[in-house]
């Protein structure tokens, strides 16, 4: 049994069409099977309505797989730095599982999360990748994916490899020693809160895949113990196999209860602390961000100031270089500057994220136990009601 959606709460989506107020709804449905064996996927149909000027039209209908929603992740990482991208469900899975009706159920209400996340953010819904990708063509979203991520990768990021591998060579042929890395009581106390978060998290997920683990193995016991008192009452005939066969079917009925109270804590709680542990992954690539901006602009500034002082000893050692020095400062001056502000604009907009995240946070956790609650309440009221609704006629069989 495959639950209903996630609620609207957990799903941002403000249609306020009718109020003339901007709007950007996304949903990810329809999902299917596409090809086989090694070769087959799933695809989404993405559903966008609008009213924002800057999309084609009001509605848009296009075919998305899990490529597609990689690419959209992947291109945001690369040009929100700072910010804190919404995570996607894992990519791999394994195979016997990969094409179940509840992973691929699961897999959906995590893609149309992401999405929506993704368009109810100030920065992120302004983004060009993302009306890519809500409204390319498939052929047009192929090109892209392929552009950006395959044989075709643009040259800059083959210089920037390029780069990265010279400067790593350099290092080791040169015994630098570990970068320095950003050291204040502020972001310390953000790394320690961020750590501790993930580890209570994944714990909390933990314990509530064996809650639904658990759950779904009382209720199969029940529809089994249901079936042998009804055998049992068989055997015995007359007032007692009426009295059995009614225990055996309110254990069934009751295995039903079960196995759907274990669908609704897959997706509406351990699915929502699944997500939560994935969106601590994001706020740490956003750190490993931050960390690499803080390198870059704490070695140019280092480098600035020797060079300062190089330059102060030409002028007065070497006239005639000294043109030549102060064309190059004034280039690593501006660079080291671009680098500052590099840096210091991540810490700001990071800031902001916590923010925001904190407050989304709050309320996402905060509804998943509800619903446990709330769902725990009502298996146990009718599991109460059902056993005690034949308590009196097993009191008559006693005393028959």
């Amino acid at each position: 049994m495959i639950s209903p959606e996630r609620s609207p709460s957990q799903s941002p989506r403000s249609p306020a069409a009718a109020a003339g107020a901007p709007f950007l709804s996304i949903s990810v449905t329809d999902p299917v099977k596409m090809g086989t064996g090694v070769q087959a996927y799933i695809s989404y149909r993405v559903i966008t309505k609008t009213n924002l000027p800057e999309f084609e039209g009001p509605e848009k209908i296009v075919i998305r797989r899990y490529s597609d929603f990689e690419w959209l992740h992947d291109r945001l990482a690369e040009r929100y730095k700072g910010i804190f991208i919404p995570p996607l469900p894992e990519k791999n899975a394994v195979e016997k599982f990969r094409f179940s009706k509840e992973f691929i159920e699961l897999r959906r209400q995590a893609l149309d999360m992401f999405v929506n996340r993704i368009a109810s953010h100030p920065e992120l819904k302004q983004s060009e990748v993302l009306r890519v990708f809500l409204q390319a063509d498939e052929e047009k979203m192929d090109r892209a994916r392929s552009y950006e991520t395959g044989i075709f990768k643009r040259p800059a990021d083959f210089l920037q490899m390029f780069k990265d591998v010279q400067s790593k060579v350099s290092d080791v042929v040169l015994g630098k020693e570990k970068p320095v890395e950003e050291s204040t009581p502020e972001y310390e106390k953000l790394k320690n809160y961020i750590f501790e978060l993930e580890n209570h998290l994944a714990e909390a997920q933990k314990q509530a895949y064996r809650l639904v683990k658990r759950h779904r193995e009382l209720g199969q016991s029940l529809a089994e113990f249901g079936k042998a008192i009804k055998l049992l009452g068989a055997c015995e005939g007359d007032m007692m196999e009426k009295v059995f066969s009614e225990v055996g079917s309110k254990s069934e009925m009751l295995s039903i209860k079960l196995q759907r109270e274990a669908d609704n804590l897959l997706f509406n709680f351990e699915e929502p602390l699944k997500d939560y542990v994935r969106a601590v992954q994001s706020i740490k690539a956003t750190m490993m961000d931050r960390a690499n901006a803080f390198r870059q602009h704490f070695d140019l500034d280092q480098e600035r100031k020797y060079k300062e002082l190089n330059l102060e000893k030409l002028k007065f050692m070497n006239p005639e270089k000294y043109a030549e020095a102060e064309s190059e400062f004034r280039e690593l001056t501006a660079d080291s500057e671009e680098a500052t502000k590099k840096f210091e604009h991540i810490v700001r907009l990071m800031n902001e994220e916590l923010a925001r995240f904190q407050e989304q946070k709050t309320a996402d956790i905060g509804l998943a136990f509800h619903e446990f609650a709330k769902g725990q309440a009502k298996l146990a009221k009718d599991i109460a009601d059902a056993w005690r609704s034949i308590l009196p006629k097993l009191e008559a069989c006693l005393t028959s």
